[in-house]
């Protein structure tokens, strides 16, 4: 059954926390938490928000005996995406740049929902590029962050000559690198404009909500701590073109720390005020968290 693309434009600010983990390690700095060098304010790529999405959406849909199989994951680990560009491109029949674009559109969730750039491949065989119905932003945390590292042991080796250097101890050292605490803020923005071209649909949005709301649950591991979704505000627009201004309606959300006398160890250190009294005729507003 064809799926119709949404008709309203949406703007939302997302919060998540951490506790005593790495969210998002940069690979130029150690593998250390991502901050803003300038203020101390912890980062989070959405490149990362994506990937958990990502993850989600093929969990979900691989266990579910009623998905049509439009829900598939074009990034994805261990993918070789050219070999996949070149499948569909076959599969259309038709041998044109187009079809193939929306053959990629109709059967992968993360290319109508994010992007993606697919004239890598063969010269042939090139299903164009595609401007995803949602944008996010980079999380950025609302009080400076402070990273601890850690040295932690392993009892153990992995080879016979480290044995023989340890001689017996079989010890080896590394590090780990936590933030105790911090509560982060991403914005994000949909486009029914490019969700008629991706063919990005109610569905296709009931799903993203929900992996907003439950993809940190699939994502737990050793290094990223215990992290956790705690507010999805949601600004409706009753039109595709809005009826206010994305950074209007982002300021009606404030986040405000409650004691600024000592660090902030928990989400109730936070208090979320939202001005209901400055939203404009038009807007609805939508907390699913």
């Amino acid at each position: 059954m064809e799926k119709t693309a949404i008709n309203n434009r949406y703007d939302f600010v997302y919060l998540f926390d951490v506790h005593d983990g790495n969210p998002n390690g940069d690979p130029d700095a150690g593998n250390m938490p991502r901050l803003d060098p300038e203020t101390g304010h912890g980062l989070v790529t959405d490149v990362c928000l994506k990937r958990k999405v990502r993850n989600y959406i093929e969990i979900v849909t691989s266990t579910d005996p009623k998905d049509d199989g439009t829900n598939k994951i074009f990034i994805k680990e261990g993918a070789v995406l050219n070999n996949i560009i070149a499948k569909e491109y076959d599969a259309t029949g038709q041998n044109t740049k187009r079809a193939a674009r929306a053959r990629m559109c109709a059967n992968y969730y993360d290319v109508r929902t994010f992007g993606a750039v697919m004239s890598t491949g063969e010269k042939e065989k090139n299903a164009g590029q595609v401007r995803g119905a949602i944008q996010l932003t980079f999380a950025r945390s609302i009080t400076p962050i402070i990273t601890s590292d850690h040295t932690i042991t392993r009892m153990a080796v992995a080879t016979e000559k480290e044995a023989e250097d340890q001689k017996g101890g079989n010890r080896t050292m590394g590090r780990k690198a936590t933030v105790p605490y911090a509560l982060y803020r991403s914005h994000g923005f949909i486009s029914p404009h490019l969700a008629s071209d991706t063919g990005f649909s109610e569905e296709d949005l009931e799903l993203f909500w929900q992996a907003l709301e439950g993809m940190f649950d699939f994502d737990h591991s050793a290094a990223r701590g215990l992290m956790a979704a705690r507010r999805l505000i949601i600004f409706k627009h009753n039109s595709a073109l809005g009826n206010a201004p994305a950074h209007k309606l982002l300021e009606c959300v404030q986040v405000k720390q409650h004691d600024h006398s000592t660090p902030a160890r928990c989400f109730e250190d936070f208090e979320i005020v939202i001005d209901r009294d400055k939203l404009p005729q038009g807007v609805e507003l939508i907390e699913r968290i």
